[in-house]
């Protein structure tokens, strides 16, 4: 039997990031051999991690990351808000978001691209992460865009760094102007959207079905009022227009001087709003309620 070594312990520990119980518990097993130990925390790790994955993720960071006329953003979740502040989690967060600007924002490519500095997959550091902080954790959605010229700003809302937050924008303006004043116009645009919520970026692309839902119960209330149904169809036609102002970005009213309409703004810059995206931390996650109390009862083996 190979003595396990206080420097051992320590080697293995910088080595997988692993706790310091588990690296001289996987020294023991293995009788001391280095790669052999590293082998059984991956196992162990991957065994952890296997156990972890039915908990809800609705927590974490989005991320993003800019380059040459484009911009990347993620959604990476994790169990609680206390594994945004690990820097750990951080750091991966904000190589995964630089990753997806040359990967693309498909979520198997990026899980399956080589990890940054390393010989693992992405998903492969994401279950070394699971195991070393001990929660479940999930890419759960990406986006990239980019125009051929101009820029596509970035924006995060109370960010925790540069980069990382709880609300995420981009906005792909295409343009000749002087990059340092798009750019202005562009982090401007992003804080409309955090602020806004559009749901389209032009009147073409609404949802066919959603704005089948609106004139349908627009239709009913106008009804309501006994009106005759050449004035009702005039009614909808003018909410209809109150809608797209709504959720439509280019119709929506600027946040920032309340007046202007967004399009209105991005025309006198002399540029053309091609694409934007909001990620917001865990929208559409259904968050499971839990017990406190009984939760620390269980863990302690004890009724509550």
């Amino acid at each position: 039997m190979a003595e396990i070594t206080a420097a051992l312990v320590r080697e293995l520990r910088e080595k997988t990031g692993a706790g310091m119980m588990d690296c001289k518990k996987a020294l023991v097993e293995t009788n001391g051999v280095m790669d052999d130990a590293v082998d059984w925390l991956r196992k162990k790790g991957l065994s952890a991690a296997a156990k972890k994955s039915g908990r809800v993720a609705a927590e974490g960071l989005i991320a993003v990351a800019s380059g040459p006329n484009r911009a990347s953003m993620v959604e990476v979740n994790a169990e609680t808000d206390f594994v945004a502040r690990n820097e750990l989690f951080q750091n991966f967060c904000a190589e995964v978001a630089s990753l997806a600007l040359s990967v693309g924002d498909d979520i198997e490519a990026l899980k399956a691209a080589t990890y940054p500095g390393t010989t693992k997959t992405v998903q492969d550091q994401l279950t070394h992460l699971i195991a070393t902080i001990g929660e479940n954790m999930s890419i759960r959605r990406a986006k990239v865009l980019s125009v051929t010229s101009g820029t596509v700003a970035t924006y995060v809302h109370s960010a925790v760094k540069p980069g990382l937050g709880k609300i995420g924008c981009l906005a792909a303006l295409q343009a000749s102007s002087e990059i340092d004043a798009l750019e202005a116009l562009g982090r401007q645009i992003g804080m409309h959207i955090a602020a806004a919520r559009p749901e389209a970026l032009d009147v073409s692309v609404v949802d066919p079905s959603a704005l089948e839902r609106e004139k349908a119960v627009l239709s009913e209330q106008a009804r309501a009022s006994g009106k005759p149904e050449a004035i009702i169809e005039k009614m909808v036609e003018g909410r209809i227009r109150k809608y797209y102002e709504e959720v439509v970005l280019l119709e929506q009213v600027w946040v920032h001087d309340g007046e202007s309409r967004v399009k209105a703004v991005v025309k006198k810059a002399g540029a053309e709003l091609t694409g934007f995206a909001r990620f917001q931390l865990g929208e559409g996650i259904e968050k499971q309620a839990s017990d406190f109390a009984a939760e620390v009862a269980a863990t302690a083996g004890v009724k509550a």
